[in-house]
């Protein structure tokens, strides 16, 4: 990726631009290679499937290039009106895509979300380049290497296919390339300077939630979802966010919030943390906890929280 210095919208001749959409089943990496390939925070990213429940847009802007990234919700079976949405959100984006990037978990054997994916993209027939990306290959063995590769290779025979690690790096740069050498030729679509479609405050409620994932347990987590009721900066140059933890349970919600509001003020701490390396200063975090039955299963809280589904329930 270049360092040369961007000016204005002139656009070099063979200038290439166009949709790369992430795609896989939960877990397998699809926010941390986003992020490592953006070199910044983007996506939240923690070790739980389905943390990524939106789709994430991630704008990658070079002299020769303009590269978008979208990073979609894991693709598994709906369990509810929630899922519905991420299952949805993550299709839609196959539509609109100039290059496929479909990532699997190498260190695993393929499994039957494995073979519904292929079987999805097989049957797209957009003549869209599809990019195999045989993810976590830090965790395989020598003897492991030929066999998952085959294993995973032959679900899409026709797919350019990479074993790499997002973490570790190895045949990162490489699989960025192959992403470069399959975009078409095309304009900038967004300024320069641009890196993201997501508001700030939206990065920085998805913050809280990371928190969340990371330190509680169990289920607790996917009945969770943030609400940012207020984020504005103080003449003082501080940012002051207000927030309210939306959770299922009222056992959930005395869990949260901890013996004395220890738990909630240690997920407000991280969650700081965060959020002040995002804006680059000092913020000021009001986090609030509130039990809202069953709102996974509720159109109208979906809504309002932002997971609109377009389609009809199963």
């Amino acid at each position: 990726m270049s360092d040369e210095k961007i000016v204005g919208f002139e656009i070099p001749e063979g200038h290439k631009s166009g949709i790369v959409t992430l795609v896989g089943r939960p877990n397998v990496g699809k926010s941390t290679l986003m992020n490592a390939f953006m070199q910044q925070k983007i996506a939240i990213v923690t070790p739980r499937p389905q943390t990524t429940r939106v789709r994430q847009l991630g704008i990658l802007t070079d002299p020769q290039f303009q590269m978008i990234f979208v990073d979609t919700p894991g693709l598994m079976k709906p369990r509810h009106k929630l899922d519905e949405f991420m299952v949805e959100t993550a299709v839609e984006t196959l539509e609109d895509a100039d290059v496929i990037l479909w990532l699997v978990d190498a260190s695993e054997p393929v499994g039957y979300g494995d073979q519904a994916i292929a079987q999805q993209l097989t049957g797209l027939g957009t003549g869209t380049p599809i990019i195999l990306a045989m993810n976590k290959s830090d965790l395989l063995s020598a003897e492991e290497v030929m066999p998952r590769t085959e294993e995973y290779c032959a679900l899409l025979p026709d797919a350019a296919w990479i074993l790499f690690s997002a973490t570790q790096g190895n045949g990162r740069d490489e699989l960025f390339q192959m992403l470069v050498d399959a975009l078409p030729e095309g304009p900038r679509y967004y300024p320069p300077e641009q890196i993201t479609d997501i508001f700030v405050r939206d990065i920085a409620g998805e913050l809280v939630r990371e928190q969340i994932m990371l330190q509680m347990r169990e289920e607790i987590p996917y009945g969770v979802a943030v609400q940012v009721n207020e984020f504005k900066e103080r003449e003082n140059g501080t940012i002051y966010m207000n927030a309210t933890i939306l959770t299922e349970r009222n056992s959930h919600k005395q869990i949260i919030i901890g013996a004395k509001g220890k738990q909630l003020k240690e997920l407000g701490a991280a969650a700081r943390q965060e959020i002040e390396e995002l804006v680059g200063g000092k913020v000021f975090l009001e986090l609030w906890v509130k039990v809202q039955p069953k709102w996974r299963r509720d159109e109208k809280s979906l809504k309002r929280l932002g997971y609109s589904i377009t389609g009809t329930s199963g």
